[in-house]
């Protein structure tokens, strides 16, 4: 019996290349193979259409959304500071925006302050709007509706597009390239605590990066408890021989509720990988030390993160992060990089 699974096996393997090769030949083959041979992407395909079910679910029943919130007053932010500015614009999601705004306005958020500089952002940037753009119906429409809105909060700073006055960046470049190159993935940690401030002030500095529409569609679940992080540190691949070394596991998690369409579904990972790097660097200027971990899409280990986390089935996990203080003992990798030619083309 085994000697015959080998040889199926062998078979299988010596067929591969021709067989791969016809079923990448065109677009349908290759969808066919996915649905048929192979549930690599079946994950992400639920994912993608249990982001869109949210999306419109809350849409229909007009319900919280700040996903759709941040999207329309960025759309009216980059409409404002157009060069040159259309006189009517923002006609096709404005009585959408209004509504949304209207619905978190009436709630009661006093002590939420996430939601309510949300809501003073959208405030602002939607009294800008009405005082520059031309006459239509659907404009005064909403104009009215917006009026009518109290809000009880505002910010002493209008949160609306602004000149950039260019003074200098405050970090030299050669300053910034030591920075880059000083970092390095760190596998072994002295056994001390990091302080939440610490990882709190690293997030800020991340989710300063730019994100689609500014949805920032992404989370990160901070893992500092001991018994959780000997959980979680086994999950991802490449910790065998560290893992119980790791004080901090950060987890950054996608939201694909943010996105009405499957063509947005790769922007988790995009934003989300900004922001992490971001916040890899902001570590690094605090004296902690990294390692970005393997995540691979591997269905028990994905089961095994999602129980873990208790993620829903609109979330996917895009990467891990180990933090804590080098062990000033413990070796990290040379790892020498490309060579400018091989990474850079012009034109």
């Amino acid at each position: 019996m085994v000697e015959f699974k080998q040889f199926i096996k062998s078979i299988l393997l010596m067929f591969r290349l021709p067989f791969l090769r016809l079923f990448s030949s065109t677009f349908f083959l290759s969808a066919f193979f996915y649905s048929i041979f192979s549930s690599a992407f079946w994950r992400e395909f639920n994912s993608v259409l249990m982001g869109r079910y949210l999306y419109l679910k809350r849409l229909n029943e007009k319900s919280e959304n700040m996903f759709l919130l941040r999207r329309n007053v960025h759309r009216l932010e980059k409409g404002l500071l157009m060069r040159p500015r259309r006189s009517v614009f923002g006609l096709k999601y404005i009585e959408e925006l209004i509504n949304v705004y209207e619905g978190l306005v009436s709630k009661d958020i006093e002590n939420d302050l996430s939601i309510k500089n949300q809501l003073i952002w959208a405030h602002d940037v939607l009294e800008e709007y009405f005082s520059v753009v031309g006459e239509h119906t659907i404009i005064s429409k909403c104009r009215d509706q917006f009026q009518e809105i109290d809000i009880a909060y505002k910010s002493d700073e209008k949160k609306v597009p602004f000149n950039l006055i260019t003074k200098g960046s405050p970090v030299q470049y050669d300053e910034f390239f030591k920075l880059t190159k000083n970092r390095r993935s760190v596998r072994w940690f002295l056994p001390k605590s990091v302080p939440r401030k610490m990882i709190d002030r690293a997030i800020l500095a991340a989710v300063q990066s730019p994100s689609s529409c500014n949805r920032l569609p992404y989370e990160f679940r901070v893992i500092d408890d001991e018994k959780m992080v000997k959980e979680v540190s086994t999950i991802p691949m490449g910790t065998k021989g560290f893992a119980d070394n790791i004080p901090v596991i950060i987890a950054v998690v996608g939201h694909l509720d943010a996105f009405f369409n499957e063509r947005d579904r790769h922007l988790i990972y995009i934003d989300a990988s900004l922001a992490s790097m971001a916040m890899v660097l902001s570590f690094e200027t605090m004296g902690l030390s990294t390692c970005c971990l393997n995540w691979p899409d591997i269905p028990k280990r994905e089961k095994r993160i999602k129980r873990a986390l208790n993620l829903e089935r609109k979330n996917r996990v895009i990467m891990l992060m180990a933090v804590g203080w080098a062990d000033p003992e413990g070796k990290v990798a040379y790892s020498e990089k490309k060579p400018l030619d091989l990474i850079r083309k012009y034109n």
